[in-house]
């Protein structure tokens, strides 16, 4: 588009400040991923792994339960979030609705400490697996406790067994979002000081776009949006980091 503007019979002004708009979007994400501590060689190569991977062919081969893909990886400025937030929160217990390939969940191991612990729910048994082989490379891996079934049946198990967290991480199918959210809040799966990360709030802008340019995983995120918006039982932020991710907690 830049290119096309080039030959347009348009003013210079317009072209340059076209140019210093592209350039200001261009170099955003480098220049964050240049300041932003470095991934550990494991999430290096979790990352390298999967975006090797043919998810295509997976799923096309019935190998995965839905079609999956490399920009399902949370990646590195939202993993280091994560790690900073597990650090200053000092969370020990830590539970993840949605896995892929585990990027954000060996992110958070690396922060927990020695006796720290993270459940991880995944309902994909070959994304599952496939995580497992990369938290298997890294001396943290071991503090992953993978659970492959459907995330609302893995969090009744929980809750019947008085398990608690402080902190939960929400990247798992849009629909399910509230759901999520209810069983958090009305139960002692979360740890009365604790917080809920969730991830793709922002879902490329679709929840702010009118509704015909949204697609059904957008409309499902803009219901949770404005349902954690309107719900008296949480405070919360929303920060613009990759496809958004919003922090949560009781008031």
């Amino acid at each position: 588009m830049l290119a096309t503007v080039q030959t347009e019979s348009v003013s210079a002004e317009f072209k340059t400040a076209l140019n210093n708009s592209y350039q200001l979007a261009a170099g955003l994400d480098p220049y964050l991923e240049y300041c932003t501590t470095k991934e550990s060689p494991a999430l290096a190569n979790l990352s390298d792994r999967t975006q090797k991977e043919d998810w295509s062919k997976r799923f096309e081969d019935g190998e995965t339960v839905k079609a999956l893909e490399q920009e399902m990886l949370s990646g590195h400025l939202e993993g280091q979030l994560l790690k900073m937030l597990v650090a200053i929160s000092k969370s020990q217990q830590v539970l993840e609705i949605g896995v892929f390939t585990g990027y954000s969940a060996l992110a958070i191991a690396e922060a927990l400490p020695d006796g720290g612990c993270l459940i991880a729910c995944e309902v994909d048994e070959y994304a599952a697996k496939f995580a497992r082989e990369c938290f298997d490379v890294s001396e943290h891996g071991h503090k992953i406790e993978l659970r492959v079934a459907p995330a609302k049946e893995t969090m009744q198990e929980l809750i019947d067994a008085g398990r608690s967290f402080d902190l939960a991480f929400i990247d798992a199918d849009k629909g399910g979002y509230i759901d999520y959210l209810n069983l958090l809040l009305d139960t002692n799966l979360l740890a009365a000081d604790g917080f809920i990360c969730v991830d793709n709030t922002l879902m490329q802008g679709q929840p702010y776009l009118a509704e015909s340019q949204r697609t059904e995983n957008g409309k499902a995120i803009a219901r949770f949006n404005r349902f954690v918006a309107e719900d008296p039982r949480v405070e919360q932020v929303m920060i613009p980091i990759r496809d958004g991710l919003t922090l949560i907690k009781r008031k």
